[in-house]
Formats: C-alpha cells, sequence, structure tokens
C-alpha cells in the first residue's frame, strides 16, 4: 500500500509554486481518551484502530501521562508515557513514572548546565584574525 504520509504537490491558491498536501497516515490511527482526576493530572489512552475504526489487536494500547510542576516562573506542563497493559495498571504506575521522568528531566538539564559552563573561550591561533571560537 502507498504511504499515507507522503506529501503530494498542490498548487497555491495564487498560482504560485505549489506547496505539499498533509495527509494522514491510515495505518497509524488511535482513538484518544482522557481520565482525569481535574487535580493532580490526567492520563491519555490511545487505542489503535484501523482505518475502519475498529480496534487493532495487533499493535499495544499507548498510555500517556500529564500534570503541571509548580515552578518559580509558573505551571511548567509534562507529559510522560506510561509502560502499562491498561488503565487501572496505568493509574498506579503513574506516581513512581512521573517521578522518575521528572528526575531525569532534572538531571538531564543540570547536565546541560554543566557542559554549557565547561566551555572554554581560545583565541585563535591567526593572529591577523582573533576570532575567538567556542569548544
Amino acid at each position: 500500500m502507498e504511504e499515507q504520509t507522503k506529501a503530494t504537490p498542490q498548487a497555491d491558491d495564487k498560482g504560485g509554486a505549489e506547496r505539499p498536501r498533509v495527509r494522514i497516515n491510515i495505518q497509524d490511527l488511535y482513538k484518544e481518551e482522557t481520565f482525569t482526576d481535574r487535580r493532580v493530572g490526567a492520563i491519555r489512552q490511545l487505542t489503535p484502530v484501523k482505518p475502519n475504526g475498529e480496534f487493532d489487536k495487533a499493535r499495544k494500547i499507548l498510555f500517556i501521562g500529564q500534570t503541571s510542576l509548580v515552578t518559580q516562573h509558573g505551571p511548567l506542563p509534562i507529559q510522560f508515557p506510561i509502560d502499562a497493559k491498561n488503565l487501572q495498571q496505568a493509574l498506579e504506575r503513574f506516581p513512581e513514572t512521573m517521578e522518575l521522568f521528572v528526575h531525569n528531566m532534572i538531571e538531564q538539564a543540570k547536565e546541560m548546565q554543566r557542559q554549557e559552563q565547561s566551555r572554554i573561550i581560545v583565541p585563535s591561533s591567526n593572529i591577523a584574525d582573533p576570532r575567538i571560537v567556542l569548544k
């Protein structure tokens, strides 16, 4: 079957250059449902479906946790995948998965900060062109 996400040329409304036409990949469709307690967070359940809307048993249901962290600059929305077989398991794993995701996010930010602080400014070896090279 032809790849459904390929862009096909489409004439511009002004008769100018062609622009790509966007198509949905009908082989990767999901029905989305949201479950929330309206206080702490939400879990999005993405159920794989066939183009006719029937459940696609060949692919697994995906769960995505969503919440907001309170920071000094205001709320920071985050979302993270939850490895679960069903909604009950996703609800049980939400707190632990969120904490792990936030921990990893903080560690990545610290590492980026360390790398930025350790950059060395080295003058160029060409005296006639004293540009600064960042390494």
